[in-house]
């Protein structure tokens, strides 16, 4: 049985100017990182016999994770588009924080971000998730149902800002 996967499916282009700016930071830290590790590399490998030489290795696959970033970077970076405006809209949409409500009466804050600029730290949650499906174009008020792992979970609308 061979290792290949079907393609990921095709994620929204959409990002915030500051998740731009952050992973255009990213490339060029990369550039910088990888060049070090190229030196490190070669120096490593005028060591003498490579295949006992853990330096080496670890050098190797090192760059081998850099260069798979850049690649990556360097796609995508060139197809996002940067949406600068917010809705004129009190309904949820892109770039929205969302305040919201569960049956347990607990209240969590979300921002509705691009998928390169996901993070579990802020709850920047990706448009292309299944909460962020079901919230697009609700209002205050609203209610929410969200089915996961086999259990549904309601959720109120309490507040929405950009």
């Amino acid at each position: 049985m061979g290792r290949w996967r079907a393609p990921a499916p095709e994620s929204s282009p959409y990002i915030t100017p500051a998740g731009f700016d952050a992973l255009q930071r990213e490339l060029d830290d990369i550039w910088l990182r990888r060049r070090d590790v190229v030196k490190a590399l070669a120096e490593a490998a005028a060591e003498g016999d490579r295949s006992e030489n853990a330096e080496y290795i670890y050098r190797k696959k090192e760059l081998g994770g850099l260069d798979r970033r850049i690649r990556y970077l360097q796609k995508r970076l060139p197809v996002l588009n940067v949406v600068r405006e917010h809705p004129k809209s009190d309904a949820i949409y892109f770039g929205a924080i969302v305040e919201l409500r569960d049956d347990t009466g607990d209240t969590r804050t979300y921002r509705i971000v691009g998928p390169d600029e996901t993070d579990a730290k802020t709850s920047a949650i990706s448009m292309d998730s299944p909460l962020a499906k079901a919230l697009l174009a609700k209002h205050v008020g609203d209610e929410v149902v969200l089915s996961t792992n086999g259990r549904s979970t309601m959720m109120c609308v309490i507040s929405i800002r950009y």
